[in-house]
């Protein structure tokens, strides 16, 4: 991966995304994103014992051992939403340690693509070399990239209602509703909201619009 030219500030929130090249798709099944929801699940953690293709196949008393303990440290860098698409891949990101999400993003994607590879009987990069990585300067844009990640799979139509929206299986907008429990840090972005029904409206409320935002996002004025 390329030396980033603008050093990640430990402390500072980032929205994190990259995508697939060619656009190919990365995430084409459950037992892809399931994978890939796990692999960004242990590669979070600062200090980890062994790489997850090894990790993975330990017996689960030992797993849970392991789990328990790594829970017990900070992490390279709290979740605080994210949704994962066919073709690449969002996540708003608190950094704790100096290149806390560099390692963990390299880890996650490496680790991703020798999992995709092996499956699909393929060599070389899956993920385009440099992520994203967007400062997060106001708690406006805070809370707007938040909506932002979660209302994803609407805007690309991936799926057709809010309805499908609430129940997307791969982003952590169910974890913020209430309806599950997650591996994001909810409370930088639910404390500016009464109860998680006054969040879920505030994405709502946004959907229809950030969805036409998106459909002339590409055209061009002579």
């Amino acid at each position: 991966m390329p030396r980033r030219l603008t050093p990640l500030i430990s402390g500072q929130f980032y929205h994190v995304f990259n995508r697939a090249i060619d656009y190919r798709i990365t995430f084409s099944e459950k037992r892809e994103y399931d994978h890939a929801y796990k692999t960004i699940d242990y590669y979070r953690f600062h200090s980890l014992p062994v790489k997850y293709s090894i990790f993975r196949r330990w017996p689960l008393k030992r797993k849970e051992e392991v789990r328990k303990s790594l829970e017990r440290e900070q992490n390279n860098g709290d979740i605080i939403s994210y949704c994962l698409m066919p073709n690449h891949f969002h996540l708003l990101i608190k950094q704790n340690f100096d290149n806390g999400i560099s390692k963990f993003v390299s880890n996650f994607q490496n680790s991703y693509t020798r999992y995709f590879n092996c499956k699909h009987n393929r060599i070389g990069s899956l993920f385009l070399d440099q992520f994203k990585a967007v400062r997060i300067e106001t708690e406006e844009q805070l809370l707007h990239i938040s909506r932002y990640i979660h209302l994803n799979p609407y805007t690309s139509y991936i799926v057709k209602s809010i309805d499908e929206l609430i129940v997307y299986s791969w982003s952590s907008l169910k974890q913020y509703l209430g309806l599950e429990v997650g591996i994001c840090e909810t409370k930088d972005i639910l404390s500016y909201f009464k109860k998680p029904d006054y969040y879920k409206k505030f994405i709502i409320d946004q959907a229809d619009y950030q969805r036409k935002l998106d459909q002339i996002k590409h055209l061009k004025l002579d």
